[in-house]
């Protein structure tokens, strides 16, 4: 009878310490809730940052495709300018020589004044031609300027992403230090960086 004594006793004493331990368990889940909500934060700050990384990706792709445009037409333009150059020597060649026909005295036969005529329309036409060949040497370095621009801008933006990723990765890992040390002024802090991140998205998005 003592032994039976005994024994409901130490039951009741294991189920007396089970519950304190439940209880215990409990009171500790509840006053860690907040590192669920923490752990859900961290999966929307890391989404973020991947789609950072991707638009700074793409940032660098539209530098690198504007920079060969810009190369592109500084060749085509340096083309264009050195064809210029050669119709001007042609049309200086020509003038000399119809300047040399004009001293020479005039003949029976009149020939002097056809040559004349045709010089100055070879004159003519490669005045003409060096002016089609400016205006379309012009556009050319008009284009090349333009897609340096577009660089820059490119060049810009990916910057201010590449800044957002980096605050992004701060506030990520604030968030795994206080996963690990359940401080939740941590947690506080990382969201702050996070919305930082998010702001300097937005604000790069919108230039």
């Amino acid at each position: 009878m003592e032994t039976f004594a005994d024994e409901l006793k130490e039951l009741k004493g294991f189920i007396t310490d089970l519950k304190a331990d439940r209880a215990a368990q409990k009171e500790k889940e509840a006053r860690e809730a907040w590192t669920k909500y923490t752990s859900l934060s961290l999966v929307f700050i890391a989404v973020l940052a991947a789609i950072a990384s991707q638009w700074s990706g793409k940032y660098s792709g539209r530098v690198l495709v504007a920079l060969n445009d810009a190369t592109f037409h500084q060749a085509q333009a340096s083309d264009q300018w050195a064809y210029y150059q050669a119709k001007s020597i042609k049309q200086n060649l020509y003038e000399m020589a119809k300047e040399q026909l004009d001293a020479l005295p005039l003949s029976a036969t009149g020939t002097e004044a056809t040559a004349k005529e045709k010089l100055g329309a070879r004159v003519t036409k490669y005045a003409q031609d060096q002016k089609a060949i400016q205006t379309e040497a012009r556009k050319l370095e008009a284009a090349r300027d333009a897609a340096r621009g577009v660089a820059t801008e490119a060049n810009a933006r990916g910057g201010g992403m590449g800044l957002a990723i980096s605050i992004l990765q701060i506030s990520i890992a604030l968030g795994s230090i206080c996963l690990v040390t359940k401080r939740k002024s941590l947690w506080y802090l990382s969201l702050g960086f996070a919305v930082l991140g998010a702001l300097k998205m937005v604000e790069v998005w919108l230039r």
